[in-house]
């Protein structure tokens, strides 16, 4: 055989090589992760195991039936590979957002300190002091309670001094705020079972974000929290409640859109507790179209959620997030959630902005229950624990 053909043999074997191994070594690095990731996202799909039915998972029972689920409708969140964010400290946020909420309720800090500060207090005067308060929320019967306490005591001691004014505002405010109020957060469950904590509140202020930043805190208190995502009626707050979960690698159990809100409660305790997980923190529907339907189905979800937990446990915490620019019309909301399902702690959010800091008070006074946590921004880390002193600092450092 001729030199020309050797060499022209030659590259035709070295090719023939290269196409094979190629071929025994599979696809490539980029294909691979993208089948793994369609892969994932296939698995993350909620699955009906329940032939013909309307998108309920298995064992979602009819409106009204409280019998428990045959086996949990909600599947799990794969988690991404990505690393979970570390959430900022709760034990520092209150002091990182004081000057942003003494800035919003300034003019209340302000307008009272200045009142009181008058060479003449008289009668004309302290009906302002009281008319500031009211409008500030605080409540008719609370303001002129503490209208009266300020009263008094600026009488007996004679003094118009600003810093003993002060003082004495800041003593009655922190009074009516009332720092003797559990403020702690129930999430120690018994012995070998998550705590679960139920968040109620009406579609809009907030409720399914909150939940997602009571996660960070919890996460960030070294919590294992399971997330569930009871609101099955609002198109987007399974992926919303995921989306947060996923941020700090906690597990969101869901259903499909338009399933038993039950039964994904119920599987969301259920694998919390297989999990040996601290905490299982439950979202739930909030819209108030049919009021007297959702009020039904709330009671039904904390029954059933409490189901796969030991006799005798129940849910540890019921938390309503009210939108404190509402003032007083988030009343008649606390109310309303307050008669069906024993509400153990308040969520004010949005407390910057329009806000009124009296709402505090108020609720507080009407539900016979504490403020645990207010929110004061957009900001993922922006949702403090409450505490009184530090709140009434923050509307008088203005």
């Amino acid at each position: 055989m001729d030199p020309l053909s050797l060499i022209v043999l030659g590259a035709l074997a070295v090719i023939i090589a290269v196409i094979l191994s190629l071929g025994l070594r599979g696809p490539s690095a980029s294909a691979k992760a993208a089948r793994q990731a369609e892969a994932e996202r296939r698995a993350a799909e909620p699955v009906s195991t329940e032939p013909g039915s309307r998108g309920e998972g298995a064992g979602a029972s009819g409106a009204g039936d409280d019998a428990e689920p045959a086996a949990p409708s909600a599947t799990g969140e794969h988690l991404s590979e990505r690393p979970a964010e570390t959430p900022t400290a709760p034990a520092t946020r209150l002091g990182r957002l004081r000057a942003r909420l003494a800035k919003s309720n300034s003019a209340l800090g302000r307008g009272l300190l200045a009142l009181l500060s008058r060479d003449t207090l008289d009668e004309a005067t302290w009906e302002e002091i009281e008319d500031t308060l009211i409008m500030a929320d605080l409540g008719v019967d609370t303001a002129g309670e503490l209208v009266e306490a300020l009263r008094e005591r600026v009488r007996v001691i004679g003094t118009r001094d600003p810093e003993t004014v002060r003082q004495l505002l800041r003593e009655e405010l922190i009074r009516v705020v009332d720092p003797s109020m559990d403020r702690e957060l129930a999430v120690a469950g018994p012995d070998g079972e998550p705590a679960v904590v139920l968040v109620v509140g009406v579609n809009g202020s907030g409720k399914t974000t909150t939940v997602g930043k009571i996660a960070r805190v919890l996460v960030a208190e070294d919590k294992d929290v399971v997330l569930g995502a009871a609101d099955t009626f609002r198109a987007a707050a399974s992926e919303q409640l995921t989306t947060w979960g996923e941020r700090v690698g906690v597990e969101t159990i869901r259903g499909p859109e338009g399933s038993d809100p039950a039964s994904v409660a119920y599987a969301a305790v259920e694998a919390g507790k297989g999990s040996g997980a601290d905490v299982v923190l439950i979202d739930t529907a909030g819209r108030l179209q049919n009021k007297r339907g959702l009020m039904d189905e709330l009671g039904k979800v904390k029954r059933v959620a409490t189901r796969p937990l030991s006799e005798g446990h129940r849910i540890d915490e019921v938390l309503l997030v009210l939108d404190a620019t509402t003032g007083q019309n988030g009343m008649k909301q606390a109310q309303v959630f307050a008669e069906v399902v024993d509400i153990t702690g308040i969520v004010l959010t949005k407390l910057d902005g329009t806000a009124k800091g009296g709402i505090v008070v108020a609720v507080q006074r009407e539900l016979g229950v504490p403020v645990k946590l207010i929110g004061l921004g957009e900001g993922a880390d922006d949702l403090a624990p409450f505490t009184a002193e530090g709140f009434v600092d923050a509307l008088l450092e203005g």
